[in-house]
């Protein structure tokens, strides 16, 4: 079985940053939306973005943070969007598309890992639905300023991808088990951008998995000091001393080479990590992507479910 999921020797790597990446790249004219582009790697790929002449909008739940954040970052315009509230998501959606502007970059950033059982909506589990159902009807509300801009689409995943999908109970209604549902919720970011590249690639619509690596940002904010001693991370001062972590700026930069970087040109539907497409998984190596993750009909099946629980489907008529 052939897979397009081989290194592609782009030059860059795991310690090239967002501004590596981007050097001698001109975005201007060209729009970029960064969901949780305020904080974290979401706020490295803004400034990395907007510093390269892209007007980047950042959706955020806290805006009156987000405004705090980017205040003197020029580009950047921030609006409001909770991606657990559908609603939400489709307020923004509207009123973006109401501008009459086309969108060339999304990079689906935003995202919570490990956090204590939640429920939102009509019951979904939290990680599930904010990771993956949100940004799934967000683009799916922006469909047509998406195609317009033949726009490239980032989802932001993990590692924790290899724990797959509980597809008998997405949910975690039979027992919650925080990084099962985180692993969960990072698979079906890849599974999601192999269906929707699937999808969109006729309109000129290219999607992308990234692995942005390890790097200590707010994304752990669920988890205790002394779960991240133990794990390796950091050590009893706070001091990370973990070598394979990376820096904020170097953690974005696969988000950002994902979004641009004109070596993927005619390509997608790949999970890239350090700048680069990932290999398959292999038993006892670190990184690469896990088969199931990339299986065309595991992803088209997720896309079903999805349009089921969020009631929107861009292609629906399509098909």
């Amino acid at each position: 079985m052939t897979t397009p999921q081989h290194k592609i020797g782009s030059g860059f790597g795991a310690r090239s940053t967002a501004g590596d990446v981007l050097s001698g790249i001109d975005l201007s004219g060209s729009t970029a939306i960064v969901t949780g582009g305020y904080s974290g790697l979401g706020l490295e790929a803004t400034r990395a973005l907007a510093a390269a002449g892209a007007r980047v909008i950042v959706p955020a739940r806290r805006r009156a943070v987000a405004q705090e954040a980017v205040a003197g970052v020029d580009g950047v315009e921030v609006d409001d969007l909770d991606l657990a509230d559908l609603e939400s998501v489709r307020g923004f959606a509207e009123r973006f598309l109401a501008s009459g502007r086309d969108v060339d970059i999304v990079i689906n950033n935003a995202g919570i890992m490990a956090c204590p059982e939640t429920r939102v909506g009509p019951g979904w589990e939290a990680q599930f639905a904010t990771n993956h159902l949100g940004h799934y009807a967000l683009i799916n509300h922006l469909w047509p300023a998406v195609a317009r801009g033949g726009a490239r689409v980032v989802a932001v995943s993990s590692g924790a991808h290899g724990m797959g999908m509980r597809w008998d109970d997405v949910h975690f209604e039979r027992g919650y088990d925080r990084w099962e549902a985180y692993g969960q919720a990072k698979a079906a970011n890849v599974l999601f951008a192999v269906h929707l590249d699937a999808l969109g690639r006729d309109a000129g619509v290219r999607a992308f998995a990234v692995h942005p690596g390890s790097i200590l940002t707010p994304l752990q904010r669920h988890l205790a000091k002394a779960d991240m001693v133990d794990a390796g991370w950091i050590d009893e001062h706070g001091t990370p001393t973990d070598p394979t972590f990376k820096t904020p700026a170097q953690g974005a930069a696969t988000h950002v080479w994902a979004a641009v970087s004109p070596q993927l040109a005619g390509m997608g539907g790949v999970y890239c990590e350090d700048c680069d497409i990932a290999e398959p998984a292999s038993d006892g190596a670190e990184g690469g992507v896990h088969a199931h993750a990339v299986d065309p009909e595991q992803a088209a099946r997720l896309w079903a479910l999805s349009a089921g629980f969020t009631g929107v489907d861009a292609f629906a008529a399509a098909r």
